[in-house]
């Protein structure tokens, strides 16, 4: 099957996914336009500028002056006007799914499916923020189901550029347990089976760790696990996919992505879209543990394909526009850690504190599961 023809008639997206099990409403092919043809719309965000306001104090003189201002921690990130829990569990907005693909290949270890949900634009997310989905049903005492928490993977713009969508990335959870049963993550299975049409329950949206910065000439080094890839690809598509009024990005993002299989890759063909149209702005790395090994046969997980690039990425780390971003299973730092502590003492430096200084200066940002 074409990997363009599914997506081409649901999505208005600047580049297709693989599309082997796709579906999508019939009601959103009044508008389909193919991918090599999209045209995004100049948009411009107004951000409100948030200042402190001075009071008035009185003097003997009886002269009124103003007393200096705190000085308040100014964020680097584009903090400004972000919403935060507009929706609660007991007061969930209900979406409807429009589109359900899965964009792993059939002999992946696993499926992960990407997923776009309407929103009319009534949850106001921001890049980097999370959403909740309570799953349909009641858990085994009776009780609806608890939210899980996802990262979301799709612009502010959403995959149709109107606004009023949010896209998931997401991965059907089966395991075997101890006792030999199988066992399906809840929350995962519901939204990997969802049909289009389908009501979803969704909160938030949620978190401010993982804003972009606002910085257009930064440098973003973006580190994803498998579905910690929700994150960047909205970073990346803004970046790179849309037009702004007031935000062009001219840095360097660097995204190191690491899966077990060629087939398990996530949104392949949209970076290597980006990269062919912005070779000097976005560097991509793929690390697939299973297939691929470095110099000394080691299997490449993420920090084996870093400590490739292990010098120049601490050059890059000790320059204050600098912004590490971090998202996927929970053992992925430690193994950054362990490249970078040697590279830092040959500069005389403590690793570990370099990396608090990082912390409080929103230049580490870290999300994982």
């Amino acid at each position: 099957m074409s990997e363009h023809s599914a997506m081409a008639a649901a999505v208005s997206a600047a580049v297709s996914l693989h599309s082997s099990n796709s579906t999508s409403l019939p009601t959103r092919t009044t508008s389909i336009v193919s991918p090599e043809r999209v045209k995004f719309n100049k948009v411009s965000l107004l951000y409100r500028n948030v200042s402190s306001g001075a009071k008035a104090v009185s003097i003997r003189a009886q002269v009124t002056t103003e007393a200096p201002a705190k000085a308040e921690k100014v964020s680097k990130k584009q903090d400004e006007g972000v919403v935060v829990n507009k929706f609660r569990p007991k007061e969930p907005y209900i979406g409807k799914c429009l589109l359900n693909t899965k964009i792993t290949g059939d002999d992946a270890p696993g499926e992960t499916w990407h997923m776009v949900f309407s929103t009319e634009g009534e949850i106001p997310y921001r890049e980097g923020q999370s959403i909740g989905v309570i799953p349909d049903g009641i858990d085994k005492n009776g009780k609806p189901h608890k939210l899980r928490l996802y990262s979301i993977a799709s612009s502010a713009l959403g995959d149709f550029g109107d606004s009023k969508t949010v896209s998931l990335c997401v991965k059907r959870l089966v395991y075997t347990n101890e006792q030999g049963e199988i066992v399906k993550g809840v929350c995962s299975n519901f939204l990997c089976d969802l049909k289009p049409g389908a009501d979803v329950k969704i909160t938030g949206p949620v978190g401010k760790e993982m804003l972009m910065p606002k910085d257009p000439n930064a440098t973003i080094i973006m580190l994803a696990t498998g579905t910690g890839i929700a994150p960047f690809r909205s970073f990346l598509w803004k970046m790179f996919f849309e037009k702004y009024d007031d935000y062009k990005f001219n840095g360097l993002a660097w995204l190191f992505l690491g899966v077990p299989t060629t087939s398990s890759l996530l949104y392949k063909e949209e970076f290597e879209k980006m990269k062919e149209k912005n070779p000097d702005n976005f560097r991509v790395d793929f690390a697939v543990s299973r297939e691929q090994t470095n110099e000394k046969g080691e299997k490449m997980y993420i920090q084996t394909r870093m400590a490739q690039y292990a010098e120049e990425l601490w050059e890059l780390l000790k320059k204050d526009n600098t912004y590490v971003y971090m998202c996927g299973l929970k053992g992925m730092e430690k193994g950054i850690d362990e490249i970078m502590v040697s590279l830092a003492a040959k500069d005389g430096i403590d690793w570990l504190e370099y990396k608090k200084s990082l912390k409080r200066g929103e230049q580490w940002n870290v999300e994982v599961y």
